[in-house]
């Protein structure tokens, strides 16, 4: 399963999702490349973004650089909805449990309803056993 980080790929989508005003050629660019990935892929990558951008905007401190979505429990995505109750988030070289739920709409491409819950950090002697890599 994919998961999302700062990398230049992770990068241009967080900016689709809290930069709504793009210009047309790059947000067509941007949905074509979406549009290559699996419906379900698609929306896990959606919404792990607006995550980690949910996180930066409402937590003090949080800068997120990665989401592992499936890290404790797999995601489940049911129609344009995912579930993802065992995830985490890496801010600042620390892992954090996060648990979110987000619909979307017009193919997976636009999120219409978003909830997360941050849990506590994650000890760094789990991190192996649940693809949490380092920073």
């Amino acid at each position: 399963m994919p998961h999302i980080s700062a990398a230049p790929f992770g990068v241009l989508l967080l900016t689709l999702v809290t930069m709504p005003l793009l210009p047309p050629a790059l947000a067509r660019s941007t949905d074509d490349q979406m549009m290559q990935l699996e419906p379900s892929e698609r929306i896990e990558q959606v919404c792990n973004t607006r995550a980690m951008g949910e996180l930066q905007r409402g937590q003090k401190g949080m800068r997120p650089d990665e989401l592992v979505a499936y890290a404790y429990r797999d995601p489940v995505v049911k129609g344009a909805k995912i579930n993802a109750p065992g995830a985490a988030v890496r801010s600042g070289g620390t892992w954090y449990h996060i648990a979110y739920e987000c619909e979307t709409a017009h193919e997976g491409l636009d999120v219409t309803r978003f909830h997360y819950t941050l849990g506590a950090a994650i000890p760094t002697s789990e991190w192996a056993g649940h693809y949490l890599v380092a920073p």
